[in-house]
C-alpha cells in the first residue's frame, strides 16, 4: 500500500493510485492476451517457414537458428529484470548516483564473458542441449546431480526474487494481494512457454523489453517537464540540497553525487559475484546460446551485455534522484516523511518516483513494465527447468529411448511444475519475512559456488572428477559459513535482519565464489588427468527430424572449426575489455579521486546514460526487426500467397484445396534452386 503524504505516521497509508481491476487486467488479461498472440505466431512460423514446436530441437534450441538481432534483443530481455528497475533505483536512493552504476557493472562483464562460454560450447558440443549435458558427458552421474542440484537453486532463488519485488510493486500501486499477484504473474508464461517453447521466449522477449525500453526513454523525458525539476541542473541542485539535509554515511561528504562511496563498492563486489553465478549457472543462458546460430552468439551476447549496462545505470541513475530531490515536495507521495525503510526495502522508490512525475499515468507505467519484466524472464527461467526435468531427469535416467514426444510432454510437465513451485516458493518467503532488499544481497551466497567449476568444465581439460563435484560443494558449505558467521560476529544474532545487512552479504559471498579456485587446483593437482575434447562428440545428443542430421551441416555451413576458435578469441578479447572498462578503468579512480560532482560533470553524467539507454532501444527493438527480415518477409510472402510449407517449394492455396507456385515467384524460386 501506498504511504499517505499528509500524516507523519509512517505506518499510515492511502489507497493505491490504480484500482485492483487495473492490477488484474495488466497480471490476467494482458498476460494472456500476450500468450495466445505468440500462440498464433508460433502456429503461424511452423505453417509458414516450417518451424515446429512439437519437435524437440525447435522447442528446445530453435533450430539453433536465431539470429543476432534477436539474440541480443534476447540477452537484455534475460537480464531486464524487475529487480533490474527497481533494485538499481533502490541503491541509488540509499548511495546515490554511485549505487545504479555499481548495479549495471556488476551485470555487463559477465553477460559478455557468457560470449566466451556459449561459443565455446559450440566449438566443443554443439549437439547440446542444457549445461547438464556437458557435464554428465565429463564427469559422469554423481557430478551430474551435484550440478542439478546448484541449477536447480539458482534458477529457484533467481526467480523468487524477481517474484518478490514485482509482487510488492504491483501489490502498492494496485492494492491487489500480495499472494495473488505471485500466484498470477507465471500463468500466462507457463501458457505460451508450454506451447511454443523457446522460439515463443524469444519473441515475447523481444515484444516485452521493446515495451519496457519504450516506457523507460518516456520517463528520461517526462521527468524534465515537470515545473519543480525542469533541467538536468536543477535536478542537480535538489540532489545536493538533499545530501545537506540526510548526508549519506561512508560517502564522500555525505553526498549522493560522487563515486566515493564505501556502500556503494560494497555492493558492486557483491553484486559482480552473485551476477556471475546467476549467468554460468542459469542454465537458461546456455539455452539460448544453444539456439543461436554459431555466427550469433558472440556479436549477440557482446552486443547485448554492452547495451544493457544503461538500463539500470540509466534508469536507476535517473529515477532515483527524482525520489531524492522531490522528497520533501507536496508531490511526493509520502509528504511530508520520508520513505521508510520496508518502502524502500520492498524497492518502492521507483513506482513512488514516477508517480510524482507522472501520477497515475507513471504509476501505470511502472506497473506495466514490472509485469514485462517479471514476465519476460520467468519466460526463460521456466524453459531452463523444464530442460532440465525433460533432457537430464527424465531422457537420461527415466527413459533413455525417449522419443521426440516423450521428451516434448515432459518439457511441458516441467513448465507447469515449475510455474506452479516457483510461486510457492516465493510466497514462503514472503510469509517469513523475506523481500526484494534480502534476496538481492544474499542470492550470491547460493548461486556462486558453482562458478569457476563450470567455467573450469566448458574451458581447462585439467579439472578433475573430484574436483567438479567436491569444489563447488565446499564453496558453497565456506559461504555459508561465512555469511553466518559474520552476521552473528558483528550484529550478535543470527536472523533475517541481520543475514540481510551488506557486509555478511559480500563476505559470505566472495567466499562462496572464491573458495572453490583452490579447492578445484589442489584436488586437480593430486590426482591430475586430462581431458579429451573430442569425448564431447561421442555421444549422440540431438534429435534428427525428417532424416535431418542437422547439426554438423548447420555448422559446416555457418563457420568452420578455424572460424569458431576466431570467435573464441573475439569472445575472450570483449571479456576482459567490457570488465576493465565498466569494472576497473572507469569507476576505481573515481572512487580513489573523492570527487564530488559539480553540475556540469553531473549533467555529462545523466545525459550520457540516457543517450545510452535509447541506444539500448534501438538495438533491443529495431535491430532484431532489421536483422530478421528476410524471415519477416518469408511469412509475409507466405501470408499473401497462401503458402504451406513443405518441400522446400512455395505452394498456393487453391479453392479446391490444390497447390500451385504463385507466377510472381516462380522466377524467384527457379533462381534460388
Amino acid at each position: 500500500m501506498l504511504s499517505t503524504r499528509a500524516d507523519d505516521d509512517a505506518n499510515a497509508v492511502v489507497e493505491p493510485p490504480l484500482s485492483q481491476a487495473v492490477g488484474y487486467v495488466v497480471v490476467i488479461v494482458i498476460g494472456l492476451i500476450i500468450a495466445f498472440v505468440m500462440i498464433f505466431v508460433t502456429r503461424l512460423m511452423k505453417k509458414t517457414v516450417g518451424e515446429d514446436n512439437a519437435h524437440t530441437e525447435m522447442f528446445m534450441t530453435a533450430n539453433r537458428s536465431v539470429r543476432t538481432g534477436l539474440t541480443a534483443s534476447a540477452v537484455v530481455s534475460s537480464w531486464l529484470w524487475s529487480t533490474a528497475m527497481l533494485g538499481s533505483t533502490l541503491v541509488g536512493y540509499d548511495y546515490g548516483i554511485a549505487g545504479p552504476f555499481w548495479f549495471a557493472a556488476g551485470c555487463s562483464p559477465m553477460i559478455v564473458f557468457f560470449a566466451l562460454l556459449g561459443v565455446s560450447c559450440k566449438l566443443k558440443i554443439p549437439e547440446a542441449h542444457t549445461l547438464l549435458e556437458i557435464v554428465r558427458i565429463r564427469y559422469g552421474t554423481t557430478a551430474h546431480f551435484v550440478y542439478m542440484f546448484l541449477c536447480l537453486v539458482n534458477n529457484l532463488i533467481a526467480v523468487a526474487n524477481m517474484l518478490l519485488g514485482a509482487s510488492a510493486a504491483i501489490t502498492a500501486l494496485t492494492g491487489i494481494h500480495i499472494i495473488a499477484a505471485t500466484f498470477l504473474l507465471p500463468v500466462g508464461v507457463v501458457l505460451y512457454t508450454f506451447v511454443g517453447g523457446i522460439k515463443a521466449t524469444f519473441l515475447t522477449d523481444y515484444f516485452h523489453t521493446t515495451v519496457i525500453l519504450i516506457i523507460a526513454c518516456f520517463f528520461t523525458i517526462k521527468v524534465f517537464t515537470i515545473p519543480e525539476i525542469g533541467s538536468v541542473g536543477h535536478l542537480y541542485e535538489l540532489l545536493v540540497a538533499a545530501s545537506s539535509a540526510h548526508p549519506v554515511p561512508d560517502n564522500q561528504d555525505g553526498s549522493y553525487v560522487t563515486m566515493t562511496s564505501k556502500g556503494a563498492i560494497l555492493f558492486g563486489i557483491l553484486h559482480i559475484c552473485a551476477n556471475f553465478g546467476l549467468v554460468i549457472m542459469d542454465t537458461s543462458f546456455f539455452v539460448k546460446a544453444f539456439s543461436a546460430s554459431p555466427r550469433a552468439v558472440v556479436p549477440g551476447y557482446v552486443i547485448g551485455g554492452i547495451a544493457y549496462f544503461a538500463v539500470p545505470w540509466g534508469l536507476g541513475t535517473l529515477m532515483s534522484s527524482v525520489a531524492l530531490g522531490l522528497e520533501t515536495n507536496p508531490i511526493f507521495p509520502t509528504f511530508p516523511r520520508r520513505m521508510t525503510a520496508d518502502e524502500v526495502s520492498n524497492g518502492l522508490v521507483l513506482p513512488y518516483a514516477a508517480i510524482t512525475v507522472a501520477g497515475k499515468g507513471g504509476a501505470a507505467g511502472i506497473l506495466l513494465i514490472t509485469f514485462m519484466a517479471v514476465t519476460s524472464t520467468l519466460s526463460a527461467q521456466v524453459i531452463a527447468v523444464s530442460s532440465i526435468i525433460s533432457f537430464d531427469m527424465y531422457r537420461t535416467y527415466v527413459n533413455r529411448r525417449a522419443t521426440d514426444t516423450d521428451v516434448i510432454r515432459w518439457s511441458h510437465y516441467g513448465v507447469v511444475f515449475f510455474g506452479v513451485v516457483s510461486a510457492a516458493f516465493s510466497t514462503l518467503l514472503h510469509y517469513v519475512g523475506i523481500d526484494l532488499s534480502w534476496t538481492l544481497y544474499m542470492l550470491g551466497v547460493l548461486t556462486c559456488p558453482g562458478i569457476f567449476p563450470t567455467a573450469f568444465t566448458i574451458l581447462w581439460r585439467r579439472q578433475t572428477r573430484a574436483a567438479a563435484i567436491i569444489a563447488p560443494l565446499l564453496g558453497m558449505a565456506t559461504g555459508l559459513a561465512t555469511w553466518l558467521g559474520s552476521a552473528y560476529a558483528l550484529y550478535g544474532a543470527v536472523t533475517v535482519a541481520t543475514t540481510g545487512q551488506i557486509v555478511p552479504c559480500v563476505w559470505g559471498t566472495v567466499a562462496s565464489a572464491f573458495s572453490p579456485v583452490p579447492y578445484s587446483l589442489i584436488i586437480s593437482l593430486y590426482h591430475p588427468t586430462t581431458f579429451d575434447w573430442a569425448d564431447f562428440r561421442k555421444e549422440k545428443l540431438a534429435f534428427d527430424v525428417d532424416g535431418d542430421s542437422s547439426i554438423n551441416s548447420t555448422l559446416a555451413e555457418e563457420g568452420s572449426e578455424q572460424n569458431l576458435r576466431r570467435w573464441v578469441r573475439i569472445a575472450a578479447f570483449w571479456s576482459l575489455a567490457t570488465f576493465f572498462g565498466h569494472w576497473v578503468l572507469w569507476p576505481l579512480p573515481m572512487y580513489a579521486s573523492k570527487y564530488v560532482f559539480s553540475q556540469a560533470f553531473y549533467s555529462a553524467w545523466l545525459v550520457i546514460a540516457i543517450i545510452w539507454l535509447w541506444g539500448t532501444l534501438i538495438v533491443a527493438g529495431f535491430f532484431p526487426v532489421i536483422d530478421g527480415r528476410q524471415q519477416i518477409l518469408a511469412v509475409y510472402r507466405a501470408i499473401r500467397y497462401g503458402r504451406t510449407y513443405g518441400s522446400g517449394r512455395v505452394e498456393e492455396l487453391s479453392h479446391d484445396g490444390s497447390t500451385t507456385t504463385p507466377p510472381t515467384l516462380r522466377g524467384e524460386l527457379k533462381a534460388n534452386e
